[in-house]
């Protein structure tokens, strides 16, 4: 005993555990589902104003996101489209670029998304075409997000929308098909790559200490 308490090792597989358990306590997954007071203060944030004619469909939108809500985590799921040019609001200066826009968006949304435990595990850009029904929309690239929880989605929301973030993404997107899904089959363990990556580290220091 008084051998493993006195290994060199033992202080950093000590520290290596605690960032484990810090990563997972962020990453979370398993949260209460939001209660009925949540989703009032949610709603009155988030909606425009009454006389707004788009502020019953965004109503609408929020309240079947938030329907049946588990409290776990989950993935939405982004079709986009990019604009031929970038449309903003009067008034600003950025170029008419749709993608420099969109990585403008994306740029801005990175801490409000990590920040409540939220990241992207998925972004491809459409390569081609193979089966496609007359009428189908010709996206340009999809997008996978994982949330921690709905919560988490809705305060990710709201922290862009008092930064004004949303301008990029509306400046840079035509049109886009958002919904949650919930994974049947997955092949991305975020949770097991994290820990394996830091077994490894652990491994790569032992053997320095050696």
């Amino acid at each position: 005993m008084a051998a493993v308490l006195t290994h060199p090792m033992l202080p950093v597989a000590l520290f290596l555990l605690a960032l484990y358990l810090v990563f997972l306590w962020w990453y979370g997954g398993k949260g209460a589902p939001l209660s009925a007071a949540e989703i009032e203060g949610f709603k009155r944030a988030l909606a425009p104003p009454p006389n707004d004619p788009a502020s019953q469909q965004i109503l609408a939108e929020l309240e079947a996101l938030v329907a049946n809500d588990d409290g776990r985590e989950f993935v939405m799921q982004n079709l986009v489209r990019h604009r031929p040019k970038a449309l903003y609001p009067p008034g600003h200066s950025y170029s008419d670029d749709p993608r420099e826009a969109d990585r403008r968006y994306g740029r801005s949304i990175a801490w409000p998304l990590l920040r409540y435990g939220n990241l992207p595990i998925w972004i491809a850009r459409r390569a081609g075409n193979f089966i496609e029904p007359d009428g189908a929309d010709a996206w340009h690239y999809v997008a996978m997000v994982r949330y921690r929880s709905r919560r988490d989605f809705l305060r990710f929301a709201l922290a862009s929308e008092k930064k004004n973030n949303f301008i990029h993404k509306w400046a840079a997107i035509e049109k886009t098909h958002v919904f949650p899904v919930q994974p049947l089959i997955s092949l991305v363990f975020v949770r097991a790559m994290v820990g394996m990556a830091l077994a490894l580290l652990g491994v790569a220091v032992g053997g320095w200490l050696r």
